[in-house]
């Protein structure tokens, strides 16, 4: 590890609770989410994001910009970028969901296979024989946003992927960003629908130099 990774904050077990604040209210405008937890309250929402940040510290790798959580970017290789069952138990992801309460939990964590099912069709579909960094979540706190703390984090990836030759794959929920991350370099594969919420997501993916 070196360069400019060097430079940002790796987030640790003891900053899930922290992250999942940072999630819920930095993905707070967005249609997927929005949709997928419509029924939930606050407190259920972050505890709901941190399970992403459980799965990537488990099987993958997440870091902030400082340890004050501005941004943060957590990423799996692809051999786990399906985020199973099983793997959902070792990784303590059902901790969080179980703040949200037995019933709720229980129902959102049945609902959320279906609902993503053609993502995952779409990635193996899309990166089918390739080895790749699947980019699972990258967003900055409200207050921060604007201030550069998302392009410091993806610069650091870049450069990460760039030294190994790895590709970095990434599913996005409006038309805004597509064209932000085509502007850093990624080209659209496709547009993924997501039936059970009737929503749209766009597959992404950065090739390194050559």
């Amino acid at each position: 590890m070196s360069g400019q990774i060097e430079s940002l904050y790796k987030v640790q077990k003891k900053d899930i609770p922290k992250a999942g604040v940072v999630l819920a209210d930095a993905f707070q405008h967005d249609p997927v989410w929005n949709k997928v937890l419509e029924d939930a309250n606050i407190g259920q929402k972050q505890a709901f994001f941190e399970c992403s940040v459980r799965y990537c510290l488990k099987y993958g790798e997440a870091y902030a910009t400082s340890e004050h959580l501005e941004g943060i970017a957590a990423w799996v290789p692809s051999h786990s970028a399906d985020m199973t069952i099983w793997r959902g138990i070792r990784c303590g992801s059902f901790r969080s969901i179980m703040k949200m309460g037995m019933i709720r939990g229980t129902r959102l964590t049945l609902k959320m296979k279906p609902t993503f099912a053609p993502l995952e069709a779409g990635r193996k579909a899309n990166m089918r024989g390739r080895e790749y960094v699947y980019l699972v979540i990258i967003s900055v706190a409200s207050e921060f946003q604007g201030q550069g703390h998302g392009g410091k984090l993806l610069r650091a990836l870049f450069e990460e992927c760039e030294q190994v030759g790895t590709p970095i794959y990434l599913e996005t929920a409006t038309e805004r960003n597509v064209r932000m991350y085509k502007r850093l370099g990624f080209r659209l594969l496709d547009e993924i629908a997501l039936a059970v919420i009737d929503l749209p997501q766009w597959a992404m993916l950065r090739e390194p130099k050559a």
